[in-house]
């Protein structure tokens, strides 16, 4: 069954991924940009973006991807859950579908934010949902980032783009990501834990 037809308790279609908080992403991207002392012109730049594109982001009106997020986390110097982790409570529970959802954009390729930075920490946590087609290949993020996966279900390949292996169930590798590396799914239905650490 799709993800996205599964049934609640109750035989209501259930909502599947929460979509990206446009709103809360916007005001990260302004504040972050400030933070930085860019302008939008030198922010788009950075990022490879069209200025355009920013402005409709920074807007709330667009519709952002993981490429485009990663892009600007990079060029700002932060960590990609500080641009669209929503406020939390102290203790926070998240149930099946209830993350944030971004798609990539050339890839069958969906990562979940589950828990960001708290303070103090460098890592963020999310689940990768995968499926056979082109490989989701990222670009190198922040020096210092390292990424661990563990494969849930289904097969996949993963690492660092020079080295990757081939993961089954249970399986796990460390890599640097601040290298290119790419994940691919060799099974429909893959599925993979991703804990990653920042400097």
């Amino acid at each position: 069954m799709d993800r996205h037809s599964e049934q609640t308790s109750s035989g209501e279609p259930s909502a599947g991924p929460a979509r990206p908080p446009l709103a809360r992403i916007a005001a990260a991207i302004r504040a972050e940009r400030t933070r930085a002392g860019l302008s939008l012109t030198e922010l788009a730049r950075r990022a490879g973006l069209a200025k355009s594109t920013l402005s409709q982001l920074e807007a709330g009106t667009g519709n952002p991807s993981v490429e485009t997020l990663w892009a600007l986390s990079v060029a700002l110097d932060v960590p990609f859950s500080r641009l669209v982790d929503p406020p939390r409570p102290r203790s926070r529970v998240l149930r099946r579908g209830e993350g944030v959802a971004v798609p990539a954009e050339q890839a069958h390729y969906v990562a979940t934010l589950l828990s960001a930075c708290p303070p103090g920490a460098r890592r963020d946590l999310y689940t990768v949902h995968v499926e056979p087609g082109a490989p989701r290949v990222s670009e190198p993020h922040s020096p210092g980032t390292y990424e661990h996966a563990v494969v849930a279900s289904g097969r996949v390949r993963i690492g660092a783009s020079d080295d990757p292996v081939e993961l089954e169930p249970g399986d796990c590798v460390s890599y640097p990501g601040d290298v290119p590396h790419l994940c691919e799914a060799l099974e429909p239905g893959s599925s993979l834990v991703l804990l990653m650490e920042h400097r």
